[in-house]
């Protein structure tokens, strides 16, 4: 578990910008409110005015400094989420509106870095069903800011209704979204129990793809996001038998590369591409653009 620390320790002289300097901090990621930021994201044209949604994971500056390099590449981030079921937006298009957040970093208020969504098996085009059926997906951004430089990854993690239903979040959707990652992330057996966990719980397992395998650790902590349904996006239908919208509580990520293949070199990600028919594809493309026109 990390110490809740200030934003500006002192530093040693060191050229900015070094990957191994960003995982030098002792803290495992800067608190964006230390320096103006915030744990929660901002949502634009929201009702109420001023809604955002959780910051509810962070991947650690603990970890590897290859997983948190913002590539496909050489066992990266993008080849990270791929390992455990998640890939890029649907033929590499933007859907939804952009979402920024401000991390504290000073970049200030950022539009998120990518959206990744649920593969449904297919790392190819499976984000396309997710796009029209719904399912889990986050945002993230990276802690790479002149004041804070940790280089972790803070994500947004939430479980989404079909396009027919405006991607709306489903009950309870912010903390199954983040449980349910965890659980894909740590390959638990069981699904998480979201109603148990508490600033102690803690997970961890292995996934594999292109020829990496990732040790994944992971603690629930307190203290980051408050147990609330106040500024929170779609409080009214998140929130459920009289809970909260969210429970406050922030899972945080360290992530490991246990084997790579002899060529690290090359791509994680082009050797294990499945593969699906034409028809198929034809039929998921058509089902998009008659999801959009709607």
């Amino acid at each position: 578990m990390f110490s809740l620390v200030s934003a500006h320790p002192p530093r040693p002289p060191h050229p900015p910008g070094s990957p191994a300097y960003r995982r030098n901090t002792n803290y495992g990621y800067y608190i964006p409110m230390n320096d103006g930021g915030s744990m929660l994201t901002e949502v634009p044209d929201t009702y109420p005015t001023g809604l955002g949604e959780p910051l509810n994971i962070i991947i650690s500056a603990y970890s590897d400094s290859v997983v948190l390099q913002n590539t496909v590449d050489n066992g990266g981030l993008i080849n990270y989420f791929q390992s455990f079921g998640f890939a890029t937006e649907c033929l590499g298009q933007h859907s939804g509106s952009d979402q920024a957040a401000n991390l504290g970093d000073g970049h200030g208020w950022l539009n998120e870095t990518a959206v990744i969504r649920w593969d449904y098996g297919n790392v190819t085009f499976g984000t396309c069903e997710e796009t029209i059926n719904g399912g889990n997906h986050f945002r993230y951004w990276i802690q790479n800011g002149p004041d804070a430089d940790s280089g972790a990854i803070f994500i947004a993690a939430s479980y989404e209704l079909p396009i027919a239903q405006q991607h709306n979040i489903i009950s309870n959707g912010y903390d199954l979204g983040r449980d349910w990652l965890v659980g894909n992330a740590t390959s638990q057996s069981s699904v998480i129990p979201t109603q148990k966990l508490t600033n102690t719980s803690t997970y961890s397992g292995q996934t594999s793809f292109g020829g990496y395998t990732y040790q994944t650790s992971v603690n629930y902590i307190s203290g980051l996001l408050q147990n609330t349904s106040q500024g929170i996006n779609h409080y009214q239908s998140v929130a459920v038998n009289g809970s909260n919208a969210i429970d406050g509580l922030v899972a945080v990520m360290t992530v490991k590369i246990l084997s790579q293949p002899e060529n690290s070199s090359t791509s994680g990600a082009k050797s294990s591409y499945r593969c699906v028919s034409l028809l198929w594809t034809l039929a998921v493309l058509a089902c998009t653009l008659t999801a959009v026109s709607l």
